[in-house]
């Protein structure tokens, strides 16, 4: 088993080293508007420090963004209100579309070498995640099991994760929530500070996009429900420092919207990208032939199997995993639009937090009896 161990973690770390020769080839000026919006915000970021937030198309006097336009030959980069990926506030002011946190993270790299280190970082992140889950496996099917998944995992930060810069750090976001979970969930006295950390991640998520704040749902229902069962002041408790968690992790991108459109409840984004749900079957054919629709098979047969065999924690966490599941997938699949990467998010937040709670089963004690929801609730 020591010698399955072993193999596997060379190969996650051969397309780590891969993946990092080929991040290190990338252009900065692809030709996709995404990317040179999300540098505009780091720009500013290392310009204006907290400023930064502040995304008015009037701050860019130093020209920084219309020099990248012309770097991918845009057309109309002289006029501002037709500058991709910004929209007109009805407070008059034209602004980024995006939250800030993709922005903050490139800001912290030198400005011309910043994409390659986010994405190495984020690689690095999640290849020492899939090495942990490796190590933790007890047994030779799952150390092959953990193995595949980590391989996987690791070679998904390439593909999809370069179709936008905001992936990479949801991606990391991701893997250590899932480890968390399945931690929190597998305690005999689940802490209050654990849950708050997961909130807080989920919350700092919604920072990279705003489609991740759908990623906290689970955990709502899960600490929701119980509650309103019981009224037992821990679980009461419990989903007090969830719910602050997330709003002190979003606390960025509510400063932002209320800066730039006038409100920490209003949006950014332009009334063409606030579609109304509708189930289009053309879209739900583009998720049948993406890579995305094996992962969701991945994480729904997962998530099912350890419904119907789990026990104790195991089983609680393929409760949050269902929840979670059923909502993000609701709305994605009734969303009219379709990008390789919108249901990624909660299809690698689901496996990795059911794969750590099924190595975390196998690395309990002997004896010992899994968490239970009833026993943390005394």
């Amino acid at each position: 088993m020591k010698i399955a161990k072993l193999a596997f973690g060379l190969i996650c770390l051969a397309i780590l080293a891969s993946n990092i020769v080929t991040m290190s080839r990338w252009s900065e000026a692809r030709g996709v508007y995404d990317d040179i919006c999300y540098l505009r915000q780091a720009h500013l970021f290392q310009r204006l420090g907290v400023g930064g937030l502040n995304t008015n198309v009037a701050l860019d006097y130093d020209h920084y963004f219309e020099g990248k336009l012309k770097e991918i030959a845009f057309a109309e980069w002289s006029d501002q209100m037709r500058w991709p990926c910004h929209n007109p506030m009805p407070n008059g002011k034209i602004v980024m579309q995006y939250p800030p946190g993709t922005g903050f993270l490139l800001a912290l790299f030198p400005e011309g070498h910043q994409v390659v280190p986010l994405y190495v970082a984020a690689s690095l992140i999640v290849c020492g995640l899939a090495l942990s889950g490796i190590a933790m496996a007890r047994t030779l099917p799952s150390v092959v099991v953990a193995g595949l998944f980590g391989a996987l995992t690791v070679y998904l930060m390439i593909n999809p994760a370069k179709a936008s810069y905001s992936v990479a750090p949801t991606m990391a976001l991701c893997a250590v929530t899932g480890f968390l979970t399945a931690l929190w969930l597998s305690r005999d006295k689940r802490s209050v500070l654990l849950i708050a950390l997961i909130g807080l991640l989920l919350g700092a998520s919604v920072n990279f996009r705003l489609p991740n704040t759908l990623l906290a749902a689970g955990y709502f229902l899960f600490l929701g429900i119980p509650f309103l069962w019981t009224r037992s002041l821990a679980t009461f408790v419990q989903g007090l420092g969830f719910g602050a968690g997330v709003i002190v992790g979003m606390m960025p991108t509510l400063i932002a919207q209320a800066i730039n459109a006038g409100s920490p409840l209003a949006t950014t984004y332009g009334s063409v990208d606030v579609v109304a749900p509708a189930f289009d079957l053309v879209v739900l054919g583009h998720y049948l032939r993406d890579m995305q629709f094996v992962l969701i098979v991945l994480a729904i047969g997962s998530t099912a199997w350890l419904l119907r065999v789990g026990e104790g924690s195991v089983r609680q966490v393929a409760l949050v995993v269902a929840g979670n599941l059923a909502v993000n997938l609701v709305f994605f699949l009734s969303h009219p639009i379709f990008t390789s990467y919108y249901i990624v998010p909660i299809a690698m937040l689901s496996l990795w937090s059911v794969s750590f709670a099924w190595l975390m089963q196998q690395a309990a004690p002997l004896g010992r009896e899994p968490a239970s929801l009833e026993a943390s609730s005394r």
